[in-house]
């Protein structure tokens, strides 16, 4: 039977985290699923504990890895007419989500859609920030932009034979497919209620390299685009000091204000190092970017509708 949906994650040493999410997946509503693993020469129990799930594994050379090269080798084996994408370290709150997330394709304009993003107990104070902003509570019937994160979206199949994830991208493929998609008049929708947690654990040089290859990438999706010495410094102070409140604000500013400035600092200026970089990715890049080293962390899940959440165990594998 043709499934309703085709899953396909993306993962690399992930043992910490790929059991939460696979279980999460088990809880869906929807049954009538596929669920891919592209593996990236994952070094520890990873592809072990998919093999315990209904799960079809991908393994592809470290070397071969980008973000959108992934995603095509996995979309090449999905056998549904609608794709979900998951990172191997976020896990769904609620058994409806893929029905939500999923529920807006009933327009045949609507490309893609993407749902909401949390932080776990352990996430630094200016990444929430950061997910409340991009990810807020209520939907924009109208959006006018090409935004949305392959953390936790849906396209159409159709759709990408048109138009594959470009894989010469350092990060940032799902914002260049939903350029694509916004330029040919499909219509691209949030579904704050398909809500994830995302888990990122990051060490200050991991920060450092995620906004440096999404500043490369970026300046070659938009190459007319600048980002100067003076754009990093006048959104570091400001953010820092827009966090530095809201941490005053919930009574946390002593406990967090130096990790906010590390935390801002090196996305800023991460990015403005990857806006100055240009050129194909070398496997030293690739090291750099793609495999650092990863720890886990104890994560829960929260409550925010009337619809009961997964109950996860602590240690999900």
């Amino acid at each position: 039977m043709k499934p309703c949906v085709s899953i396909i994650i993306r993962a690399y040493n992930e043992e910490e985290h790929i059991g939460r999410l696979l279980t999460g997946i088990s809880h869906q509503t929807i049954a009538e699923r596929q669920v891919i693993l592209v593996d990236s020469g994952s070094q520890d129990a990873t592809v072990q504990i998919a093999s315990q799930y209904p799960v079809e594994v991908i393994s592809i050379p470290p070397a071969d890895f980008t973000f959108g090269h992934s995603l095509n080798q996995g979309i090449r084996q999905a056998k549904a007419d609608l794709l979900v994408f998951a990172s191997a370290h976020v896990y769904p709150v609620y058994p409806d989500w893929l029905e939500l997330l999923l529920k807006p394709f009933e327009n045949e304009r609507v490309a893609l859609t993407y749902g909401k993003q949390r932080g776990s107990e352990n996430t630094a104070f200016s990444e929430h920030q950061i997910f409340k902003a991009w990810f807020p509570d209520q939907a924009d019937p109208h959006q006018s932009t090409p935004f949305c994160n392959n953390a936790n979206a849906a396209i159409r199949r159709a759709l990408w034979e048109q138009n594959p994830y470009d894989e010469t991208l350092p990060g940032l493929e799902d914002l260049a497919w939903g350029q694509w998609a916004y330029d040919h008049n499909y219509l691209l929708r949030y579904v704050p209620e398909a809500e994830v947690i995302h888990v990122h654990n990051q060490s200050t040089d991991g920060i450092f390299n995620r906004y440096r290859r999404e500043g490369m990438a970026f300046k070659k999706i938009y190459p007319h685009e600048s980002f100067g010495r003076r754009d990093m410094y006048r959104l570091f102070f400001r953010n820092v000091i827009n966090d530095w409140r809201e941490a005053a604000r919930l009574k946390v500013w002593g406990r967090n204000w130096k990790k906010i400035v590390q935390f801002r600092w090196n996305q800023f200026s991460g990015t403005y190092q990857g806006y100055r970089q240009s050129g194909p990715l070398t496997w030293q890049l690739k090291q750099a970017f793609y495999y650092p080293n990863q720890e886990g962390v104890s994560i829960q899940p929260s409550e925010t509708r009337d619809v009961k959440p997964i109950q996860y165990r602590e240690k999900e594998s």
